[in-house]
């Protein structure tokens, strides 16, 4: 995901993480309700409506969030295909047309830990990993020459962040690292025939780095290893990387929601109404048009300035008389409709 753009005229932030579909969330959610909690926030869903909406389900291979973020800089928005890859290679620094053919298309390898349970895999956060660079270096030049034994090119770029293209990258639609975490990396190996090289590749990679000295350092000091790789955001060079300067990119939720932690996600929720809502708030006040995009697991919902005549506006006024006599709905209604 693009980094946060802090800037003085912000005016539209985007909110991903809001709500999801697990139990831990959804028995969390009806916490924001407590009484004097969230007030901005509260005061944001009474003065704004629903002025633009993103549909999608729990199976889509890009979240909500990356498909706001996408038309927000132009991209097509075609699920599974949104080349996040070059974008992460330019805010990488990697040179876009000298180390990284623009003409080619590009994935994210995304170095990482799948975990061997009894009866599934898990992919753990690679963030959560803390890889150095150092650690990174050595695992990368490890694999390297398995891929381009197979005609693969491949960049460092960052020590969570690799990337490599090849042939059969080319309209290969890949599930969101965001959207694999936490959950069985094998479900989400679509079943596209270039998916085959792929998979090949990620169970060669996996015997590889079984016993690297890196993984037994990380193993004795109680880390988990890197094993394996989840490839994703593949995709035509986008002519555009950067988000308008009045957006910006709210991240706060992510890690906590990612890890199941709830009493951190909440946390966050309420530093959120306290900072950023605040602002929004200050900003409605002063006379300013502002949005905001809170984004869950399936759904994303823009609230804006009402607007009696759009579609979208009339249906949130629907929700707010179905919520009852305060015509507001609590924080964990809205959310819920997001998962």
């Amino acid at each position: 995901m693009p980094q946060a753009v802090i800037s003085p005229i912000t005016s539209h932030w985007i909110i991903p993480f809001a709500a999801s579909l697990s139990a831990p969330c959804l028995h969390a959610l009806p916490q924001l309700d407590a009484l004097g909690a969230l007030p901005n926030l509260r005061a944001l869903l009474s003065a704004l409506s629903v002025s633009a909406r993103t549909e999608g389900d729990e199976f889509d291979l890009s979240m909500p969030h990356e498909q706001v973020l996408a038309a927000q800089m132009g991209w097509p928005t075609t699920d599974g295909l949104l080349p996040w890859a070059t974008y992460w290679a330019d805010q990488d620094g990697v040179v876009l047309s000298k180390e990284m053919s623009v003409d080619r298309t590009w994935g994210l390898l995304s170095p990482g830990h799948w975990l061997m349970g009894r009866d599934h895999l898990t992919l753990l956060d690679p963030q959560a990993l803390n890889l150095s660079e150092a650690q990174s270096r050595s695992l990368f030049d490890a694999v390297k020459p398995l891929f381009e034994t197979d005609g693969w090119d491949l960049i460092w770029g960052g020590c969570n962040r690799w990337y490599a293209s090849h042939a059969s990258l080319q309209d290969l639609p890949t599930a969101s690292l965001d959207r694999v975490i936490g959950r069985n990396p094998d479900v989400w190996l679509t079943g596209h025939p270039q998916a085959r090289l792929v998979r090949r590749l990620q169970s060669e990679v996996q015997m590889l780095l079984y016993q690297h000295p890196i993984n037994d350092e990380r193993e004795a000091a109680g880390l988990p290893s890197v094993n394996s790789f989840w490839l994703s955001g593949c995709g035509p060079t986008p002519h555009n990387m950067t988000l308008p300067t009045t957006t910006q990119l709210v991240t706060d939720l992510r890690s906590p929601l990612l890890a199941d932690d709830m009493a951190a996600w909440l946390q966050a929720w309420h530093h959120l109404d306290s900072t950023v809502f605040k602002q929004a708030c200050d900003a409605l006040d002063a006379g300013q048009d502002i949005h905001i995009t809170l984004c869950g697991e399936c759904h994303a919902v823009t609230l804006s300035r009402p607007s009696n005549s759009s579609l979208s506006g009339k249906l949130w006024q629907s929700v707010k008389r179905l919520a009852g006599a305060s015509k507001v709905p609590q924080p964990s209604v809205f959310l819920a409709s997001l998962s």
